[in-house]
């Protein structure tokens, strides 16, 4: 049998940390976090984008990341890689971090 306890809540950004303790006494630490708000946000943003805009200028949001997948992306070694980042944006699979539409 697995122990759970909530050890932190950060109602902000719907995140939440367990500790889990197994009958061996091994602890892991998990953290969950309910993304829906900001995949419907950046939906909606996507959706506002002309497609046919351009990506003239210095700037451009091109998508909001929940914390849990940024840290995770850090942990891997994506974050700090240009390459693997912008490779990581264009997967269709990630599309709903996307708040325009383009190839980064």
């Amino acid at each position: 049998m697995m122990d759970k306890f909530l050890i932190t809540e950060n109602a902000s950004i719907g995140q939440k940390q367990y500790w889990h303790e197994d009958d061996e006494g091994n602890v892991t630490i998990q953290t969950v976090q309910d993304i829906s708000a900001i995949v419907e946000a950046n939906k909606r943003a996507y959706n506002q984008v002309d497609e046919k805009a351009n990506w003239k200028g210095e700037v451009h949001q091109i998508g909001s990341i929940p914390l849990s997948i940024f840290y995770n992306l850090r942990d891997q070694g994506i974050l700090g890689d240009q390459k693997r980042m912008k490779a990581w944006l264009n997967d269709p699979a990630n599309q709903v971090f996307r708040t325009r539409p383009g190839k980064v």
